[in-house]
């Protein structure tokens, strides 16, 4: 009798405590190394209550995410979350398209920062050379991604502990100059609303949470440890941030950190001389490597999940039977986050995929809302309170704040996301003979 070939799975292999890990590492990210700067240039002394309320509109967010995951413990989980609420074969896809590129492009500046910081600190700064370091380190590091979820994740939380370390050293060495300013002083030239003006930039510091649903189907228990992830990854990072804000202000005047390129060696140089600068960028190579890694794994699992699903070619959804990795769809990430790194600066680019994020934000909490009404009896393991009828108040303030960031954006910013949008409706139409384009009832 014939043996009938049975197509590999994924292998849950990651705990909830390599999944808070996991979600830590990324929120951190290498963002708040250069971020703080701008932060407290715009805030002064009060930027630990900017960093609080960034992390109250990214949690609203984060809430939703943590339902809609215990819901769907799927790989590409915002395609799906669309895909099951909407309807709309169209509209996931445009959604995980804008994933896949924000994906690709925020992995490919970051590796450019980590190409900066190593060619830095052997004293040969050069653009060939950040782009060669960046090239070799998302190679090394698809590798990673390749052999399994497994590698990747002690890799991450290795990375993860390093870059944390980074903050915790700010914060111990700033913990005898506590209470010595006044953490209510705002810059001369700042008023009390220039917090909320902040929460745009601030909140590119808490992206990364929602990466941990994409990874779902390789998560142990997943009904119970993705939301619980989610929470813990947020209160985790925002207790880390806020600390830091504190320190930092505490070491040095708000207005010397905001001049800085890297306040976070400055403020680590004051209290240790030249070694604490040599300490905090080789950390800062751990951390803009462990965003390239969270990044590659997301891209390529969003691709994989998309596949499956037959909304991307079916070779990208192949496993391979060794690694219990999705294969194709890591190399093809591996390629494409590649191909912009040869262009050796593409911040502007990269600030799109912020916008991008909040669109993603958007339809996430939209999709939980009208779940609620069109699908009432399923499952819930987790689900948000309070409610008004169906309506969760808290997706509601969710969708509402991320579609008014969307407004604090320069037009540039707004063209280059139109772009990738009318480019994502063009593949979608362009592959209608290898793809499904109708949702699957």
């Amino acid at each position: 009798m014939e043996e009938v070939y049975k197509k590999p799975k994924l292998k849950r292999r990651v705990s909830l405590f390599a999944l808070t890990v996991y979600g830590v590492g990324n929120v951190l990210g290498a963002g708040i190394y250069s971020l703080i700067g701008e932060v407290v240039g715009i805030t002064g002394n009060l930027s630990w209550l900017a960093f609080i309320i960034a992390s109250i509109t990214g949690a609203l967010t984060g809430l939703s995410y943590a339902e809609l995951s215990a819901m769907y413990p799927k790989s590409a989980a915002e395609f799906v979350y669309t895909e099951e609420a909407f309807k709309k074969r169209i509209l996931s896809f445009i959604l995980g398209w804008i994933i896949i590129f924000s994906g690709i492009l925020s992995a490919a500046t970051v590796a450019l920062a980590f190409g900066g910081y190593l060619s830095g600190l052997i004293g040969i700064p050069s653009i060939y050379l950040n782009i060669i370091f960046a090239i070799i380190l998302v190679v090394i590091l698809s590798v990673i991604n390749l052999i399994g979820i497994k590698s990747s994740t002690r890799t991450n939380i290795i990375f993860t502990l390093i870059e944390a370390s980074g903050l915790i050293i700010i914060i111990i060495i700033g913990i005898p100059s506590f209470g010595t300013v006044d953490y209510f002083a705002l810059p001369t030239a700042s008023t009390f609303t220039a917090i909320f003006s902040s929460i745009a930039l601030i909140f590119f510091a808490y992206i990364g949470f929602e990466d941990i649903a994409n990874i779902a189907e390789e998560v142990k228990e997943p009904h119970k440890n993705l939301p619980k992830a989610i929470i813990y990854s947020i209160i985790i990072t925002t207790v880390v941030y806020c600390l830091t804000a504190i320190s930092v202000v505490s070491i040095l005047d708000y207005n010397v950190i905001a001049a800085s390129e890297a306040p976070l060696n400055e403020v680590a140089a004051e209290v240790l001389g030249p070694i604490g600068g040599i300490i905090m960028s080789s950390i800062a190579l751990f951390a803009t490597a462990n965003t390239v890694l969270i990044m590659l794994i997301v891209t390529s699992r969003m691709m994989y999940g998309m596949a499956r699903d037959k909304a991307l070619p079916d070779g990208l959804s192949r496993i391979s039977s060794k690694f219990r990795t999705p294969m194709i769809a890591v190399i093809v990430t591996t390629c494409f986050t590649v191909v912009p790194i040869l262009f050796g600066d593409i911040s502007l680019v990269a600030h799109a995929t912020v916008f991008g994020v909040l669109i993603n934000f958007i339809l996430v909490n939209l999709s939980l809302i009208v779940l609620r009404k069109t699908k009432p009896d399923i499952e819930r393991p987790f689900k948000l309170k309070p409610n008004i009828k169906w309506v969760p108040i808290i997706a509601l303030l969710g969708s509402i704040i991320c579609f008014t960031l969307l407004f604090t954006f320069d037009w540039v910013v707004l063209l280059i996301q139109a772009i990738i949008i009318l480019c994502g409706i063009s593949v979608f139409y362009g592959m209608k003979s290898k793809i499904e384009i109708k949702t699957r009832k």
